[in-house]
């Protein structure tokens, strides 16, 4: 006999099958599915939410995925590094506006100058500002011996988003050859929580060719691989991509943006104590994405700190919002968002994981301690 919406809302779902009944909840049971993600938020992580400030660092990438803008062989991008000076600038921005938190997000290249120039801002950011910043790195796939080295120098956490935990959708949605791998990225995972990194990971929703069933496992796998953090948001789609062609047989996007709030209020009444981020592609479909992610149970956001210059040669999607606001309107921005949805943003805080102090009996930092004048 099937269990009924609410006692799977009350107990949360141990299987595939519970999982889809939460995601395809009707519209007379969402808000209880709403109220329910809202009430775990509040009682395992608070109302706080943590800025982590984004470094859109590089967009040159070894990588050919057919969903990204900035995919290898996409001429139509102005490929771009940002400079030493330009990341440490951006560092300081973070340090002084109180984020103490830091994302050095770049397309995937795995060379050892690429592993020395990230190796040398590591120590370089740690130097300015007395160790008082949490780094997130989200590089893609690299060696142990790259990401050890990343972890001495100073990072304390790393993303590597799945996409999706279906090996057969993999393949639809990347070229089959020896640089996309999906083994690779399962391993590199493994590899990252054996370096002692909080890891963090996500998927896309709203892929063509995905079902609810996908999207019921990835959040399976999420709790299987017992990751610390999540970051997931609604494809959107890219003119320059291969993917494009099958945008007749996507969802509408505000179903996407439904489905991904779904996902984010699920995820968070079965993992009730990592990081979910509101993803900026949230606010691509509606322009109060974002808040509502955040009241369906989301408690990371990223104010972009990638000069403006740079913008709009990151565009891994259609539509992306923001493109032309300097880092200090987007901190407005974004405060004023956490407000709308009944929030608090732990200036000061480094945010981690609780999730992973309660795995690892570390204990959560905040940078108040450390904390030092920058020249």
């Amino acid at each position: 006999m099937e269990k009924p919406f609410d006692d799977i809302l009350a107990t949360g779902p141990s299987s595939c099958e519970e999982v889809a009944r939460l995601l395809a909840a009707s519209d007379a049971e969402r808000p209880r599915l709403f109220a329910r993600a809202a009430g775990v938020k509040r009682e395992h992580v608070e109302n706080k939410v943590y800025f982590r400030g984004l470094l859109e660092y590089s967009n040159r990438c070894a990588k050919d995925c057919y969903y990204c803008g900035i995919r290898g062989s996409n001429t139509r991008v102005r490929r771009y590094t940002m400079t030493g000076e330009e990341v440490l600038a951006a560092a300081r921005h973070a340090h002084d506006a109180g984020y103490a938190s830091l994302v050095i997000q770049g397309g995937e290249i795995a060379s050892p100058a690429r592993t020395r120039e990230i190796t040398r801002l590591l120590q370089q950011i740690g130097e300015a500002t007395g160790d008082a910043l949490g780094i997130t790195l989200s590089l893609g796939e690299q060696s142990r011996e790259t990401l050890r080295e990343w972890k001495r120098a100073g990072a304390q956490r790393y993303l590597l988003r799945i996409e999706t935990s279906n090996p057969a959708l993999y393949a639809k949605i990347h070229p089959r050859d020896a640089r996309h791998d999906f083994q690779r990225r399962l391993n590199t995972l493994r590899e990252l929580r054996a370096c002692g990194y909080q890891v963090g990971t996500g998927c896309m929703i709203g892929l063509p060719f995905q079902t609810l069933d996908d999207l019921a496992s990835d959040l399976l796998f999420f709790r299987e691989i017992d990751a610390d953090m999540i970051g997931m948001g609604p494809y959107v789609e890219h003119g320059d991509t291969p993917l494009y062609r099958h945008r007749e047989t996507l969802l509408p996007r505000p179903a996407r943006l439904d489905l991904a709030l779904r996902m984010i209020a699920v995820l968070r009444i079965m993992m009730k104590d990592i990081n979910i981020v509101a993803a900026t592609a949230l606010q691509a479909i509606d322009k109060v994405g974002r808040e509502k992610a955040l009241k369906a149970g989301a408690n990371i956001l990223m104010p972009n700190l990638t000069p403006v210059k740079y913008r709009e040669g990151y565009l891994l999607y259609e539509n992306k919002p923001c493109v032309d606001e300097d880092a200090v309107q987007c901190k407005e921005c974004l405060e004023m968002r956490v407000r709308l949805a009944g929030d608090e943003i732990g200036y000061g805080e480094w945010g981690d994981s609780r999730h992973f102090a309660r795995r690892t009996g570390k204990k959560q930092e905040t940078n108040e301690a450390r904390t030092t004048k920058i020249p």
